[in-house]
């Protein structure tokens, strides 16, 4: 389908409305002429297929990151009107609120390098993580409900972090409309157990070092220099946020003929947003999220608990400071262009800018900080959302690198290349050997590229570039 994509300027791919039977909007994909050369067939057909949907509004747009997902890409955004547009749990994604959060410290580089293999082994030792992985915390279904309507409250309350760490999280670490009764029992037996834990694939906790700014003025603000160490975490809602989407993707494919709903593929299985059962599973979603709020909470503050001792030096010593926590599998209602829409991230992150109301109000004269992580051997990012993101993307931008060798293939590369060989000097933990096998640098795109896209199309700005000091992969 590439030959179908016009070029219309730097960066910009688009499919146009009516190219593909059904079409109602156009899909626009955000691209270097590098990243056009990476894009799948597939990924195109999928981003072509949700344009099909009931109540899709405006367009679709694709970050640079994107790759071949499940019914929809990863990458993908797309928004549908209220009153006639559908919900789709797969257009969000298995891992509801999937996200990262990132947290300053007083630390310098030179306070860590010289220990961050042993202080890494630690970290490996205190922080869960890996398949099936599960944590100290052990909750029974009152308590679980409990932290599906509170969110990172529920973890605050209980001593994982402070008061002020709430102002600095995307819907201040709680979204209003979830409610538990309509999560199944599956969902709470898998997650009662799982708070605090990171889970398997590219979900990480790693100790970062700020060493490049673009923008001083910004980085100040945030209250970041170069030299300065950083904690970033990207996790979600685990086994429970997962059972959330298989139990209302079978609900989804139950109620198609219900609501006359013709599908070009069975994974965008999909709800009126308005029916009973879009609704249950909105409030659902929002419980997920909910948790995976709660248990980024918890990670950050363990991990930045386990450098504290490790190092053996108080809080104030240690200065620990949320900088910010988002999502990027959700769906969020919100106004774009005076229209009420729902928003489906999959893969992609809000990049709302300065003044929106939605922004906390320490970042409200900057932009939210857009946290875009890299792979284990080059670097993360952090940006600051701008006003086209608004105009061009739902205010939108990419959450990471992007796949471009499958799990099988990475494997396959280490085994012919040599792990030794592969990361050289880098300092990666994990529970397992095959874990990092499957998240080598060269299993992804360059972060520094897809970050350069979002930049240059004026959807968010770059602020400062982290590079990787120690990783613990899930």
């Amino acid at each position: 389908m590439k030959e179908l994509l016009v070029k219309e300027s730097d960066y910009v791919y688009v499919l146009p409305k009516g190219t593909v039977q059904g079409q109602k909007v156009p899909v626009y994909f955000y691209l270097s002429d590098k990243l056009f050369e990476l894009l799948e067939e597939d990924a195109i057909k999928q981003a072509a297929n949700a344009s099909t949907l009931p109540g899709v509004e405006g367009a679709i747009y694709v970050m640079p990151d994107v790759h071949v997902g499940y019914g929809f890409p990863v990458g993908g955004v797309m928004a549908t009107r209220l009153e006639d547009g559908i919900i789709s749990p797969g257009s969000i994604g298995y891992d509801i609120n999937c996200g990262v959060r990132l947290i300053a410290t007083n630390l310098r580089a030179e306070d860590i390098v010289p220990v961050r293999k042993q202080l890494m082994e630690r970290i490996l030792q205190e922080v869960p993580a890996g398949v099936g992985s599960t944590g100290k915390i052990k909750l029974s279904r009152s308590e679980l409900r409990e932290v599906a309507v509170k969110g990172a409250r529920w973890a605050v309350e209980r001593g994982f972090g402070f008061e002020e760490d709430l102002e600095h999280i995307e819907s201040f670490g709680a979204l209003p409309n979830a409610d538990p009764s309509y999560v199944s029992t599956d969902a709470f037996d898998r997650g009662s157990d799982e708070l605090g834990t990171v889970g398997s694939g590219n979900h990480f906790v790693e100790v970062q070092v700020v060493d490049e700014i673009y923008d001083q003025e910004i980085a100040k603000k945030l209250g970041l220099d170069v030299g300065q160490v950083c904690i970033m975490v990207h996790s979600g809602s685990r086994g429970f946020g997962h059972q959330v989407c298989v139990d209302y993707l079978r609900i989804a494919r139950e109620s198609l003929k219900r609501y006359n709903i013709d599908l070009p593929d069975m994974q965008l299985a999909c709800m009126p947003i308005n029916s009973e059962e879009g609704q249950a599973y909105f409030k659902a979603m929002n419980s997920a999220a909910n948790y995976a709020f709660a248990n980024r909470q918890i990670l950050g503050f363990i991990t930045a608990d386990t450098i504290r001792k490790f190092l053996r030096i108080s809080w104030q010593e240690l200065g620990y400071r949320l900088i910010y926590d988002l999502a990027h599998n959700i769906g969020k209602v919100e106004i774009h262009k005076g229209k009420k829409l729902l928003v489906h991230r999959k893969g992609a992150t809000r990049a709302f800018p300065p003044y929106n109301p939605e922004v906390p109000p320490a970042y409200r004269d900057i932009g939210q900080p857009v946290l875009i992580p890299g792979d284990i051997g080059r670097y993360s990012f952090l940006l600051v959302g701008q006003p086209r993101s608004m105009e061009i993307s739902f205010g939108s931008a990419c959450h990471g690198a992007g796949r471009v060798m499958s799990r099988t293939k990475a494997k396959e590369f280490v085994k012919k290349e040599g792990l030794e060989k592969i990361l050289k000097d880098l300092v990666v933990v994990a529970r397992g050997k095959g874990t990092i096998m499957e998240e080598i640098p060269q299993a992804y795109k360059d972060v520094s590229e897809v970050v350069r896209v979002v930049d240059a199309l004026g959807i968010a700005k770059m602020v400062l570039r982290l590079r990787p000091v120690g990783t613990l992969k899930g």
